[in-house]
C-alpha cells in the first residue's frame, strides 16, 4: 500500500459513530454523491460455530489451538456454546469425551474427559463484539460502509467467520489518549440492544458493509459530492468524529501527501489534539472532506507520532460493497 516502513501502523479496530449536524427529513443524492456519517457504532457478530479463545491444555501433550472450531461433541454437532455447556452440567468429570475439531480446514478427533472440557469452557466464543465508526450512508441503495478495513478478531488474528451481524449506535464515555509508543482508544457503550442500525453482510479488506435500517433517518445528514482520487490535494482538509457522547464534530486537518492507493494528513486542531492525543484506535472511518467533497476515511494511524494518519479514497472503500 506504500506505507513507510520506518513508522509502526495500528490498524483502529474499534468502530466510532459519530453524529453529524441533524436536518430535517432524509436527504437522498444522486450517483455522486453520499451521507458522510462519523457515528460511533457497536458491533456484533455472530460466528458460525464455537471457537477456542486461546491455546488450551487439556492434558499432557494434547493442546488445543486459538481459532480452533469445535465441531462436534461424542458426535453430536455443536452450533452455539449453550449446546456445550448444556451437554456437560451435572455429569461425571471422570467421563470420556471425544471431540472432532476442525484447524486449518483439517477435521482432528480428540480424546479426554469431562473434567478437561469444564475448564475448556471459559477459553470458548460464539460471538465477537468491537466498536469503531461509521463511514456513510447511501440512502438510494439502503447500505452503509463503515471502518475502511477489516475486523480481524484478536482472539484468532484472523477476520472472524460470521453467520450474521448487526451495528448499533453506541455512546463514547470515555477517553484513553495517545501517546508515542502507545495507541490511545475510546470508550463506548451501545445505547440500546435493540435498536439495529443496520445488518453486516460483508467484512473485507476495505470495511464492513450491509443494510441500513431506514428507521434511523434522523441521524443523516447532508449528502456530500464524491471526490474523486485526483482530486484529492495537499493541504487543508476535516475530518467528522465523536470525542464525548453521540456528537459529531468537524475537526481539522492538514493533507501531507497523496500516494496512489492513499493519502496521509496530520492532525492540526488543538481541541482534538488536547482530548485525545492524537489519533485513536476508534477513529477508524471516520469521513475525510476536503474543499466540500467526500474525499475518504480514516483507516490508520502512526504508532510513534499518533498526530499523523493515513485514509482511504472513498471511491476505492466503496469497492468493497460488491
Amino acid at each position: 500500500m506504500g506505507w513507510n516502513r520506518r513508522l509502526k501502523l495500528v490498524l483502529s479496530f474499534s468502530l466510532v459513530l459519530l453524529f453529524l449536524p441533524l436536518h430535517a427529513g432524509l436527504a437522498y443524492g444522486n450517483e455522486g454523491t453520499l451521507i458522510p456519517m462519523g457515528h460511533s457504532i457497536g458491533i456484533k457478530m455472530d460466528l458460525s460455530g464455537v471457537f477456542v479463545t486461546n491455546d488450551v491444555m487439556l492434558d499432557k501433550d494434547l493442546w488445543l489451538k486459538a481459532g480452533d472450531l469445535i465441531e462436534e461433541v461424542d458426535s453430536v454437532s455443536i452450533l452455539k456454546l449453550e449446546n456445550i455447556e448444556k451437554t456437560f452440567s451435572g455429569t461425571d468429570d471422570k467421563q470420556a469425551v471425544t471431540l472432532v475439531i476442525v484447524r486449518n480446514n483439517e477435521r482432528i478427533q480428540v480424546q479426554s474427559d469431562n473434567a478437561a472440557i469444564k475448564r475448556l469452557i471459559p477459553f470458548l466464543k460464539d460471538k465477537t463484539e468491537g466498536t469503531g465508526t461509521l463511514t456513510y450512508v447511501d440512502p438510494k441503495k439502503g447500505i452503509y460502509g463503515a471502518l475502511g478495513h477489516q475486523i480481524i478478531d484478536s482472539s484468532f488474528n484472523s477476520p472472524p467467520s460470521f453467520t450474521e451481524g448487526s451495528i448499533y449506535l453506541s455512546k463514547i464515555g470515555q477517553i484513553r489518549k495517545s501517546v508515542p509508543g502507545h495507541p490511545g482508544y475510546k470508550i463506548s457503550t451501545i445505547l440500546k440492544d435493540d435498536n439495529v442500525l443496520g445488518s453486516i453482510n460483508k467484512n473485507g479488506i476495505y470495511g464492513i458493509f450491509g443494510s441500513w435500517n431506514d428507521a434511523y433517518k434522523k441521524v443523516l445528514a447532508e449528502p456530500l459530492e464524491i471526490m474523486q482520487p485526483s482530486e484529492v490535494k495537499e493541504g487543508e482538509a476535516e475530518i467528522f468524529t465523536t470525542v464525548k457522547g453521540t456528537e459529531v464534530e468537524s475537526f481539522s486537518v492538514m493533507i501531507t501527501n497523496v500516494e496512489k492507493d492513499q493519502f496521509h494528513f496530520t492532525l492540526t486542531d488543538s481541541k482534538l489534539l488536547e482530548t485525545t492525543g492524537g489519533i485513536l484506535q476508534g477513529m477508524s472511518g471516520s469521513p475525510v472532506i476536503q474543499n466540500g467533497k467526500f474525499a475518504g476515511a480514516v483507516t490508520h494511524m502512526f504508532v510513534d507520532e499518533p498526530e499523523k494518519g493515513a485514509a482511504l479514497f472513498l471511491t476505492t472503500m466503496r469497492t468493497g460493497e460488491k
